[in-house]
């Protein structure tokens, strides 16, 4: 199967209208704030650092390019052609491949592991907000990719997002100017249960090595002036093998 169609069309259109620049969008926080904190609790578990490193989901590229500075191979992979060109075009040096992938297709994903072999995947905030149908498919590709040696950090929006998200979408005076767009377009964040992502790598025949919390930072402020920082629960997942 492959992501349903109405997933699909509301993450191009969100990407084709998004702004260029760094930190225009709500998650588009700093390297040094997001993927730079996870790999410190990442590279120690990795079997194999000399993987290719996939960054799935990778959006407009701001965390592939930092892992790029620190791994010798990496891919920035994304089901949306708009993102795949906002991360070429902000990567001109090419420090990273991206490519255009379905993760839930089980044909896209085995021919992407027949090539790349087995790879370390970095994913921050993609099963949050997959269609429930889809959420399965998703974690059976991740483990496809990860093979027998690669190992997975991925970061979700805990149930403890949610009411906050709430909150910021019904303000009286309209969600902030960041988050509206997520919300224009029908993407619904933080939608998955703090169980369910145990269960869905489980079920894909994955192992959870180390867990725990981290806030999500966000690009956006209250009115206030306080950063939006959202609760999030990260994982370290391989193979049972492992």
């Amino acid at each position: 199967m492959s992501v349903t169609s109405r997933y699909r069309d509301a993450w191009e259109g969100f990407w084709r209208e998004a702004p260029e620049e760094q930190g225009a969008v709500f998650w588009d926080a700093s390297p040094t704030q997001t993927v730079g904190l996870h790999l410190a609790l990442f590279e120690p578990k990795l079997r194999d650092p000399g993987l290719q490193m996939i960054d799935l989901g990778c959006g407009n590229g701001t965390q592939t390019r930092f892992l790029a500075d620190r791994f010798n191979h990496v891919v920035g992979a994304d089901l949306s052609a708009a993102a795949i060109d906002h991360a070429r075009r902000a990567d001109p040096a090419g420090q990273a491949n991206y490519r255009l992938l379905d993760a839930t297709d089980k044909t896209e994903v085995e021919t992407l592991h027949a090539e790349l072999g087995d790879a370390n995947v970095y994913m921050r905030g993609v099963l949050h907000q997959v269609d429930p149908e889809d959420r399965q498919p998703l974690a059976d590709g991740i483990a496809t990719l990860v093979g027998e040696r690669g190992h997975v950090f991925l970061v979700e929006l805990a149930e403890a997002a949610r009411p906050i998200i709430g909150g910021l979408a019904q303000d009286p005076e309209g969600p902030p100017a960041k988050l509206a767009p997520i919300l224009r377009h029908g993407i619904a964040p933080g939608e998955v249960s703090d169980d369910e992502v145990p269960e869905l790598l489980r079920a894909a025949g994955l192992t959870i090595l180390a867990s725990g919390e981290l806030p999500l930072i966000t690009t956006e402020f209250r009115a206030d002036g306080a950063r939006i920082e959202l609760p999030s629960k990260w994982y370290i997942v391989g193979r049972a093998t492992t």
